[in-house]
């Protein structure tokens, strides 16, 4: 069954890739740039809308406010990218913004930094994925019609080509990021040249268009509060940015610096494409609006029910190549593609981060492991389901799911920037090299002014935003903080528990069985039991196994092996693909074949847990060697489980029901009601 299920997953996924060859799959700064960065370079495809279409409630009148609101939004990335350079340097080992916040300002900064990355990256594979539809859709009626089965099949396959390894979905992904980037230049350019040098009109198709304002007259207070909530909206362009700090060990050496260029890039790139796409905008009179079938008019008559409103890029698109010319179909196919593969900035940064809140025991263990393909396939596929369902719920409306958008990503902008500057305080307080106090001091102001900037965005975003959806994200940030605080206390507790004692102790008390096998994962209470437990059983041959999967923590293993002098001889198999149950199964097997006519015994030591979701936290690695074992002949598989506090609590809470069967008890068939012997003495009526 294993072979027939092999087939199509390496068919799908390739092949296995040893874990010595993790260093062929480091990314060079060409690949990197698509990999990392292509949702910040695919936003701009929605982000001028969003500016738009927030302006258009007071009307036309107020979009000659979009060029400022631009301004804006390129100072603030700038800011963003110059303090993000100086995190690549200081924390290159990949945990961005969390290493940061946990670092320098505690565990609960880190943690609220954690909850909102996770909250952020579902969010960029929900919003990219139906903003790809949409844009599809205005091209292929079966798109519009299917929007939802259409993004949830995309992210299917998106999560596939990711399952193959960061390597070779960053070349899949590298041609169409490239093309829709040098499509947009192409047309920034050339309508300038149209514009400027040709004196030519440039007239979007929309610009016969009337906008109904919502609002008339806006001043004042209103009219602030307006063009901050365009702002805060225009600042879509800047999701996406916290992905390359946080994927610093997946660049080739030297790490820092390349992910530092890369970043560099990546924000001229973005902003150079956003301020261009405006200035167009502007120049062809584009018209959005958030409701255009009753606020949009055309001759005085609203364009009704049946009008699709395209995106602002397209319609910059159809002004300078013309609609249905060979460079505008080539631009609106690059733009689709970009804008689902946008996602995949959310598919390396997430499995990341969940690969260190994993280590951290902030999520399940099993999140810490990397897959065939070397890639954190526990953390793809997890991703893939939560943006797979919040698609369905908002129906795969780009507009109702980018209000739930950039909270998230400010809140870790704004405490990774106050970890910066206190991580520079502390150095400077030992530094006396005059040559690096200058440096320090200089890289604390960047850091400062991004703390505040980023902050001050941030009380903007949550002001502007908190009604039209952002206190969704919010409630899914506190939702993540509070789980991964309970699978924290509970591995802690976990931890605490098993932990194996320096002095003798009721658990390593020599009972009176045998065996011939021991499995062995790390030394604790479990282990001793087990260890013990098999010492007089009067085995011929009696060792402790164990698989090397992880380097450093095999010689720990064998460090506290020799250190306590444990009399059991110790024998470590070594695992390239980084399995478990196979090289365990393989060596029983090669035990059974050198003495045919002896049993193997092999003994697994396990703790019990009194909750079925504490089932989900822990490695099912003993069940599914059991299940192998169980199926090899002249093999013998016992377990010595090790009851947790709480496998106690769930007992006594059983006790308390009528019902309660001892663990092991079965019955079998239907119970009936006996008759009562009336013929015995007191067996009648009184």
């Amino acid at each position: 069954m294993s072979k027939l299920t092999d087939v199509p997953k390496r068919i799908l996924i390739g092949r296995a890739l040893r874990s010595d060859r993790l260093g062929e799959t480091l990314l060079s700064k060409r690949i990197a740039l698509p990999v990392f960065a292509s949702d910040p370079l695919s936003s701009v495809a929605y982000a001028p809308g969003e500016v738009l279409l927030v302006l258009s409630i007071a009307g036309v009148s107020a979009y000659h406010f979009s060029p400022w609101i631009a301004v804006a939004v390129v100072v603030l990335m700038f800011t963003v990218v110059a303090s993000y350079r100086q995190n690549v340097h200081a924390y290159p080992s990949g945990g961005g913004d969390y290493e940061v916040a946990n670092t320098n300002l505690g565990p609960k900064a880190g943690l609220t930094v954690a909850s909102a990355l996770l909250v952020d990256y579902v969010l960029t594979v929900a919003v990219s994925i139906s903003s790809g539809v949409e844009n599809l859709g205005s091209a292929v009626p079966f798109v519009v019609e299917n929007k939802v089965l259409c993004a949830v099949a995309i992210i299917v396959l998106l999560t596939l080509m990711n399952l193959r390894g960061v390597k070779e979905s960053g070349k899949l992904f590298a041609i169409p990021t490239y093309v829709f980037v040098a499509g947009v230049f192409l047309m920034i350019v050339w309508g300038a040249v149209k514009g400027i040098l040709m004196d030519e009109t440039l007239r979007a198709p929309t610009s016969v268009y009337e906008i109904k304002p919502e609002h008339q007259g806006l001043a004042g207070f209103a009219l602030v509060f307006l063009l901050l909530r365009a702002f805060s909206s225009g600042c879509a362009a800047l999701t996406g940015v916290e992905a390359i700090s946080n994927g610093v060990p997946a660049f080739r050496k030297p790490k820092s610096r390349n992910a530092a260029t890369t970043l560099a890039m990546m924000g001229l790139l973005a902003v150079t494409m956003f301020c261009g796409i405006i200035a167009l905008a502007a120049a062809s009179k584009v018209r959005m609006a958030e409701n255009p079938a009753k606020d949009l008019f055309r001759d005085g008559v609203p364009v009704g029910e049946g009008y699709v409103q395209d995106p602002v890029i397209s319609q910059v698109a159809a002004a300078v190549f013309g609609d249905g010319t060979f460079f505008f179909i080539v631009l609106a196919a690059a733009t689709a593609l970009v804008l689902f593969l946008a996602a995949n900035t959310a598919y390396n940064g997430f499995p990341l981060l969940g690969s260190i809140l994993a280590q951290d025991r902030y999520l399940p263990r099993q999140l810490h492991t990397r897959g065939d393909r070397l890639a954190f396939s526990n953390g793809i596929v997890l991703l893939a389901g939560a943006a797979a369902l919040l698609v369905v719920v908002y129906g795969a409306d780009s507009t109702r799911l980018i209000q739930l958008y950039i909270v998230g990503v400010f809140v870790s902008f704004t405490l990774s920037q106050i970890g910066m500057v206190r991580h520079w305080n502390r150095h400077l307080r030992s530094e006396r090299d005059q040559a690096k106090r200058r440096h320090m001091l200089r890289s604390r102001v960047i850091n400062a002014f991004g703390a505040f900037f980023t902050g001050l965005v941030l009380v903007v975003v949550l002001v502007t935003k908190f009604t039209h959806g952002a206190w969704v994200a919010l409630l899914g940030m506190v939702i993540f903080y509070v789980t991964m605080s309970a699978i924290r206390r509970h591995y802690d507790r976990v931890s605490e528990e098993i932990s194996a004692p320096e002095e003798p102790a009721d658990d390593i008390v020599r009972p009176s069985r045998v065996h011939s096998i021991v499995l062995v994962s790390k030394i604790h209470r479990p282990t001793l039991r087990a260890l013990a437990y098999a010492k007089l059983m009067r085995s011929d041959t009696l060792e402790a196994l164990s698989v090397n999967v992880d380097p450093e923590e095999t010689k720990a293993l064998k460090a506290e092996w020799d250190r306590r002098g444990i009399d059991v001889p110790l024998k470590v198999l070594d695992s390239p693909y980084r399995e478990i149950t196979r090289p365990i199964i393989e060596y029983v097997k090669s035990r059974r074949r050198e003495s045919p006519r002896d049993a193997v015994s092999v003994i697994i030591p396990e703790y019990v847990v009194g909750h079925w979701y504490e089932h989900l936290l822990h490695n099912q690695s003993a069940l599914r060697l059991k299940g192998r074992l169980l199926f090899t002949n002249g093999v013998m598989v016992t377990s010595v489980p090790y009851q947790l506090e709480s496998s106690e609590a769930a007992k006594k809470r059983a006790r308390k029901r009528a019902d309660w069967n001892a663990p092991g008890s079965v019955r079998r068939g239907p119970v009936e009601k006996r008759p009562k012997d009336t013929s015995k003495p007191g067996g009648g009526r009184r």
